[in-house]
């Protein structure tokens, strides 16, 4: 399997020598995603190809169109593509069907449209190696797009004792916590609402950051021993894991592990074999370092 760097669709070739398979999204450049499942097929003795892949906004259906009829066997969806892959999923899971965002989608022998959020699954799985506690504990989750969307029902399942979902459009958070059934412990808000509250547990879902941009958090929301988990990662220390360190937070994360621990959930879909993931993200740390 070789590596390749992003292309942007329409401009997209198969390799007719290996299963093909991709990750798309806007923007794109910045995926780990080629490397992490090059590493996997590695370990596991696999053989495939892996691309990433630049989607224009609107095109996501004429892409996801062309990567089937060239033979593609599976795609990672990234944002900002994760609910209109729920939309084009012809078979959902219940977690998918639930949360109404798919981050994972394959065809079965029918060729239709198989589809899976292993998002939540990744977050959990890292937060619990990182030993960022959610059950019983005052949890702030900003944002309520496609990323929130997709790891929501995963985080509700560990009980925490109160559950904020901040976001710029009250009404959208609103929305999310009532399709997902959430109980009376969970609310949604704006940010300027957060002034005085305390959470031990801060949660980024935001794209902002991405762009070098912070919601507008207000200072001392962090409770002491807090913990700050950027669901975005990088090279260098997000904008918000910079803030978290700011803020005194005890323990503060980007995303990292909760990709490849998605990823690895993914692959298992596609292939059959789960890779492990500690020696994964241990390569993929100190490439980085």
């Amino acid at each position: 399997m070789r590596s390749t760097t992003p292309v942007t669709f329409p401009d997209l070739i198969l390799d007719p020598a290996a299963d093909n398979y991709a990750v798309v999204g806007n923007p794109i450049a910045h995926s780990k995603s080629p490397l992490i499942h090059r590493l996997f097929a590695q370990q596991t003795g696999q053989r495939l190809h892996y691309q990433a892949v630049l989607v224009p906004p609107g095109q996501f259906a004429a892409a996801l169109d062309r990567f089937q009829e060239l033979g593609g066997k599976g795609l990672n969806i990234t944002l900002p593509f994760k609910e209109e892959a729920w939309a084009a999923a012809t078979n959902r899971s219940t977690r998918a069907e639930h949360c109404r965002s798919i981050n994972t989608l394959w065809f079965d022998n029918a060729g239709q449209r198989c589809g899976e959020t292993t998002d939540g699954l990744g977050l959990t799985r890292d937060l619990a190696r990182l030993g960022m506690e959610v059950r019983g504990r005052q949890v702030l989750i900003l944002g309520a797009g496609g990323a929130v969307r997709g790891v929501l029902a995963d985080i509700l399942a560990l009980a925490p004792s109160r559950l904020v979902i901040a976001n710029r459009t009250i009404s959208r958070a609103t929305e999310l916590l009532r399709q997902l059934g959430a109980g009376d412990g969970a609310q949604a808000c704006g940010y300027e609402a957060l002034a005085g509250g305390k959470f031990d547990l801060i949660i980024n879902g935001t794209s902002m950051v991405l762009h070098g941009e912070l919601p507008p958090l207000p200072a001392g929301i962090l409770a002491p021993g807090g913990a700050c988990y950027d669901m975005v990662y990088g090279n260098a220390p997000t904008v918000f894991c910079r803030w978290a360190r700011d803020q005194h937070a005890a323990l503060i994360s980007d995303g990292l592990g909760m990709l490849v621990e998605q990823a690895a959930e993914s692959f298992r879909i596609w292939r059959g074999v789960r890779p492990e993931t500690a020696v994964v993200m241990a390569q993929l740390r100190s490439a980085a370092g």
